[in-house]
């Protein structure tokens, strides 16, 4: 598996909030729940590429691709991410972050079976192009879309985060083969939340033979364009 991991650090997130997530994908690749996943696959190792994203034009790239094989390749990525801290920047584009990782497998060194995508935010697009349409575009090439929504609140920008973010992601984000997602409620269920995500992302739980399209499967339509919508009501307040 060829793994993209996306990690949203827009100013709706505070300082704080940043740190954790960052020590909580440290911990979480090194553990051994992670490393066993990875061994029992029909290669034994996965290639991982990190990055951090806020507005399109932030895509911070922390590690590139890396293979990790072994307990000694997962501490020298999470040594890596350990180095120096999260910079935050302005506006939310999951879509910006989604062709961004899509971009990524172009330039992939190794042969991968499937490619995955996952991404974590704590708020709604609402700059760059629709997520749907980002999102579309990255199914059609046969990637899936896993997703890590932070259901917290805090940071500057948290009046415009919405209270159903998982849904969101579950019908705006993610799609493609065994696409999840995983919602956190609290800071504390960060680190836990991201080594299980890892376990069934790399252990290829719950794989389907289809892609599942946007709102396929719901009765009742769900506003894509809610984030865009929000920060149209509401912008005045971050800009003053």
């Amino acid at each position: 598996m060829a793994l993209v991991l996306a990690v949203d650090v827009s100013r709706s997130m505070s300082y704080e909030e940043l740190r954790i997530q960052r020590q909580g994908y440290v911990a979480a690749i090194s553990s051994p729940e992670v490393l066993r996943a990875i061994g029992q696959g029909a290669y034994g190792k996965i290639a991982v590429t990190f990055f951090e994203w806020a507005g399109n034009y932030h895509a911070r790239e922390i590690i590139g691709w890396t293979l990790i094989g072994s307990a000694a390749d997962a501490e020298s990525v999470a040594s890596k991410l350990l180095e120096g801290a999260s910079q935050g920047a302005r506006r939310t584009s999951i879509s910006g972050a989604i062709d961004r990782a899509s971009s990524l497998f172009e330039t992939l060194p190794f042969l991968a079976d499937r490619h995955v995508i996952d991404i974590s935010g704590d708020g709604p697009n609402n700059q760059g192009g629709p997520v749907s349409e980002a999102r579309d575009k990255a199914l059609a090439k046969g990637v899936a879309i896993n997703g890590l929504p932070l259901m917290t609140r805090g940071g500057f920008g948290s009046r415009f985060n919405i209270d159903d973010l998982d849904e969101y992601y579950r019908r705006c984000v993610t799609g493609g083969p065994g696409s999840f997602v995983i919602p956190v409620n609290d800071w504390a269920q960060f680190p836990e939340a991201v080594r299980r995500k890892l376990v069934l992302e790399i252990g290829n739980v719950r794989m389907q033979p289809k892609i599942w399209r946007a709102q396929l499967l719901f009765s009742k339509p769900y506003d894509c364009l809610i984030g865009e919508k929000i920060w149209q009501q509401r912008q005045w307040q971050f800009d003053n």
